[in-house]
C-alpha cells in the first residue's frame, strides 16, 4: 500500500463542538443528538461507546455530513483541519468523503454493490481519488490491500461479488475499501462485530500498523469495552444523545464517576467470572426514545443515585473530574458518588447438580457431496468431492448444563446445531438425544414429544419473528403447537407466564415486533423457544450482536430460566468472554472436528491446545488490571474441501514440531479429569504453557 506522508497540523485533526443533529418525523422534529464535543488528534485512536440508541452512529453521519433525507445538522460546528464541513456541499464532499475521510459500517453489503465485482468496486477509490491513478495502478493496490486485510487469493476475490463472499469476507472487503485512498480520519461503525475472534485480533493488528506508519487517525464507535481498551488512547461515553463522560481511557475504566459507564463497565463479562460465582448486574430499564427524553439528567429514570428535585431540575453540565480537564463527566453527584460504597448484588444461588446425559454424540460425521461435471474430473475419475463439515464429531451434555461449541467460522458449529434439529441427516455415527437416535432422522419425521422437547433461540430474532403479528400471538401459537394447551384463557395464561419468565411486561403481548428494541425480541425468542418447556436448548450466537448491558439481561433470563428448569443449553458463540461466564463445559472445534474439550476451566487454562491458546489471546479483555498474551494467527483455515493431513491446524500452527504434524493425525490425550487435547505434544509440555490471560496486580 502507498504511503501518503502528513504534516502533522498546529490543531487537532477533528473538532466537534456544540453538535446538534434533528430528524424530521411524524411526530415532529427530534434531536437524535444534543451538545455534542469530541477531539481527534492526528494519529490517535479515540473510542465512542454506549448502547444502541444513544446516538453514536448519528455522530458519525455528521461528521461525514451525510445525516440522511429527513436529517439536519441544527447546530454546532464540524471541522477537519480547520475546515469547517458543515458548509460544504456537492463536490466538496465527494471529494472529502474517501480521501480525507472513511468510513466502514457495521453492515458490509450496505457499501457494497451487489452487481458490481469486488475488483471494480476497489478499483473506483483510488481512480476517482488519487491524481493520476491508472487503471494499473488501482489495480495493483487493490491487489496488495486485499492481501492485507488477510484475504486469501485475492485475483479470485477480485472477480467475485459481493454474494459469493461470506459475511467476514465481505466485512474485509468494505475495511479494504475505507483504507484504499489512505484517508487522514478512519470512522469505524461496529466494524468487527461479525467477525471471528482470531480475524478480529489481525484486522484491529492491521489498523493498528497503518495508523502508526501513515498518521491515520480512528474513531472507533462500538459496544466492545475490550476492544477500545485495547486499541483506543480516549474513550467518550454516550448516553441518550449526549456525552455523559469523557476521558483517558484507562482512566476511564478504572475509575468510572458516571453511573452510566459503572453500569457499563459492571455488564462486561471479566476474566474469572462466571455465573454462579459472580453474575452480572444488568442496567435497569432502556434508552429512552429522543421524544421521550426525561428533564435533567437523561439517565436518571435507570440510576440508582437519582436524587428528585436535584437530578431532574434542569440541564446537566460536565464537569471536570481530575483537575486538567482530560477528564469530564455530566452527573451532579459525582464527587457524592465516588465516595459512596456501590449497591449490593444479590447472592447468586448455587448452580444445578449435572445430572443424567441428555445428549451423547458418537462419532458423528456430516459429509456434504460437492459435483465435478469437468472433463478433467471425468478423466481423472475425481467427480465427486467431499466437503467434511463434521468429523468424527464425540461429546456429551448432561442435564442442567450448558454446553458450548466454540471455534472460527466455517469449523462446523452450525453444521452440528443443523444436524441436531433435523434439518440435516448425519452421515455416520449416532447422536442420541434423550435415548432416541436422531442422526438419521429429519425434522419431519420427528415425534411432537421430541420437536417440543429440543428447541433453538437464534442470533436474529427479526428473521424468526412475523413483522405482521403481534409477538403475543406468536408466542400464543408456540404453546397451542409445542405445550399441547387448548382453550384461549389457558393459552393467554401461559403466554403471560413466558413473560414473566423472560423479565418482560405483560402489555408487550400486544406489540408488533418493529415497536420492540433488539434486546427485547431476543428474549421474546426465548420465550417461545421455551413454549413447550424443553428438555434442551440450542443457543446460535444469540448475543453477539447485543450490547453489553443488553447481553447481561439476556444472559441472565437464560441462566435463571436453566437453574429453574434444568434445561440443558448447547451454546454455540465465537464470544470466548461469554462463553467463559455462562459455560460449564466447552468443546472447541476447528476444521469439523473437535480439538479440546473439558470443564470452563480447565479449557482457560493450561494446558492448552495451540488452537485454544490462539484463541483466547485474541479476545480483548476490558479490564486494565490484566495481561495478556498475543499471538496472532497468520492465514485462514484451510478449505474444507481440501483439508490438510495430518493434524488439521499445522499449516497455521505457531507451535508445529514438524513432519509428524503434517503426516499423522494426533492423539487425543485425556489428563485424570477427562479433559481431552488433540494434540501431538505431550500433555507435560503443554502444561508448561505460560496462561494466556493473567492479573498484572502481583
Amino acid at each position: 500500500m502507498a504511503i501518503l506522508a502528513r504534516t502533522p497540523a498546529d490543531g487537532p485533526l477533528l473538532e466537534v463542538r456544540g453538535l446538534s443533529v434533528a430528524y424530521a418525523t411524524r411526530a415532529g422534529e427530534v434531536r437524535a443528538v444534543t451538545d455534542f464535543d469530541l477531539t481527534v488528534g492526528e494519529s490517535e485512536a479515540v473510542g465512542l461507546v454506549g448502547e444502541s440508541g444513544c446516538g453514536k452512529s448519528t455522530v458519525a453521519g455528521a461528521i461525514m455530513c451525510h445525516v440522511g433525507g429527513n436529517g439536519r445538522i441544527c447546530a454546532g460546528s464540524i471541522r477537519l483541519r480547520g475546515q469547517e464541513l458543515t458548509r460544504m456541499r456537492g463536490e466538496e464532499l465527494r471529494r472529502l468523503r474517501g480521501a480525507e475521510i472513511g468510513m466502514v459500517y457495521q453492515e458490509p453489503m450496505s457499501a457494497l454493490n451487489p452487481s458490481m465485482t469486488i475488483g471494480r468496486q476497489l478499483m473506483e477509490v483510488p481512480l476517482h481519488h488519487l491524481p493520476g491513478c491508472t487503471r494499473g495502478i488501482a489495480r495493483a493496490r487493490a491487489l496488495k490491500v486485499l492481501a492485507d486485510v488477510k484475504l486469501a487469493d485475492p485475483e479470485r476475490m477480485m472477480s467475485a461479488y459481493p454474494h459469493q463472499l461470506s459475511g467476514g469476507q465481505q466485512q474485509r472487503v468494505v475495511i479494504a475499501m475505507a483504507m484504499l485512498a489512505d484517508p487522514s480520519l478512519l470512522l469505524l461503525d461496529e466494524p468487527t462485530t461479525a467477525l471471528d475472534v482470531t480475524v478480529e485480533a489481525s484486522i484491529l493488528e492491521l489498523i493498528r500498523e497503518i495508523r502508526q506508519t501513515t498518521g491515520t487517525a480512528v474513531l472507533y464507535i462500538s459496544h466492545n469495552l475490550g476492544l477500545i481498551l485495547e486499541t483506543c488512547s480516549r474513550v467518550a461515553v454516550m448516553y441518550a444523545g449526549q456525552v455523559v463522560e469523557e476521558g483517558p481511557v484507562r482512566q476511564v475504566f478504572e475509575d468510572p464517576r458516571h453511573p452510566y459507564t459503572r453500569g457499563l463497565v459492571g455488564c462486561v463479562v471479566a476474566p474469572g467470572r462466571n455465573k454462579a460465582s459472580n453474575p452480572l448486574k444488568p442496567i435497569r430499564g432502556q434508552v429512552p426514545l429522543p421524544h421521550e427524553r426525561p428533564r435533567g439528567c437523561r439517565f436518571g429514570p435507570r440510576c440508582d443515585h437519582f436524587l428528585a428535585g436535584r437530578c431532574d431540575a434542569g440541564s446537566v453540565p460536565m464537569f471536570d473530574a481530575a483537575g486538567s480537564g482530560a477528564h469530564r463527566v455530566r452527573c451532579l453527584r459525582w464527587k457524592e458518588i465516588g465516595r459512596e460504597a456501590e449497591p449490593a448484588v444479590a447472592d447468586s444461588p448455587p448452580p444445578r447438580e449435572a445430572q443424567q446425559v441428555v445428549l451423547r454424540s458418537d462419532g458423528l460425521k456430516k459429509y456434504y457431496p460437492l459435483y465435478d461435471r469437468s472433463v478433467l474430473a471425468v478423466i481423472s475419475g475425481r467427480r465427486v468431492r467431499w466437503v467434511k463439515a463434521n468429523e468424527e464429531l464425540s461429546f456429551e451434555a448432561r442435564r442442567g448444563q450448558t454446553v458450548a461449541i466454540v471455534g472460527e467460522s466455517g469449523c462446523g458449529k452450525s453444521t452440528f446445531a443443523r444436524v441436531l434439529m433435523g434439518l440435516e441427516t448425519a452421515t455416520s455415527g449416532r447422536l442420541l438425544f434423550d435415548g432416541a437416535d436422531l442422526a438419521g432422522l429429519p425434522v419431519r419425521r420427528r415425534s411432537e414429544a421430541q420437536l417440543s422437547a429440543l428447541q433453538m433461540v437464534f442470533q436474529n430474532p427479526d428473521e424468526t419473528l412475523n413483522p405482521s403479528r403481534t409477538v403475543g400471538s406468536q408466542i400464543a401459537r408456540a404453546v397451542r403447537k409445542l405445550g399441547g394447551e387448548k382453550g384461549r384463557d389457558r393459552i393467554a395464561e401461559r403466554v403471560h407466564h413466558l413473560l414473566d419468565l423472560v423479565k418482560l411486561p405483560r402489555g408487550l403481548a400486544e406489540r408488533r415486533p418493529r415497536q420492540l428494541s433488539g434486546g427485547q425480541k431476543q428474549r421474546i425468542g426465548i420465550a417461545r423457544a421455551f413454549a413447550g418447556q424443553p428438555a434442551m436448548v440450542v443457543c446460535d450466537e444469540p448475543v453477539s450482536a447485543l450490547d453489553v448491558s443488553v447481553q447481561a439481561a439476556v444472559t441472565g433470563v437464560l441462566t435463571d430460566i436453566q437453574r429453574r428448569h434444568g434445561t440443558t443449553l448447547l451454546f454455540i458463540s465465537h464470544d470466548l468472554p461469554v462463553v467463559r461466564y455462562l459455560a460449564d463445559r466447552i468443546v472447541v472445534m476447528y476444521l469439523g472436528q473437535i480439538m479440546e474439550e473439558g470443564t470452563a476451566d480447565e479449557v482457560f487454562a493450561p494446558p492448552y491446545h495451540p488452537y485454544t491458546e490462539a484463541l483466547l489471546s485474541a479476545v480483548p479483555v476490558a479490564d486494565t488490571s490484566v495481561k495478556r498474551k498475543r499471538i496472532v494467527l497468520e492465514g485462514s483455515p484451510p478449505s474444507v474441501l481440501d483439508p490438510p493431513g495430518g493434524c488439521p491446524f499445522h499449516t497455521r500452527c505457531p507451535r508445529k514440531l514438524g513432519r509428524i504434524c503434517e503426516k499423522e493425525r494426533p492423539p487425543a490425550r485425556r489428563t485424570e479429569s477427562g479433559h481431552l487435547i488433540r494434540c501431538h505434544i505431550p500433555m507435560d509440555e503443554l502444561r508448561k504453557v505460560e496462561p494466556v490471560i493473567k492479573s498484572a496486580i502481583c
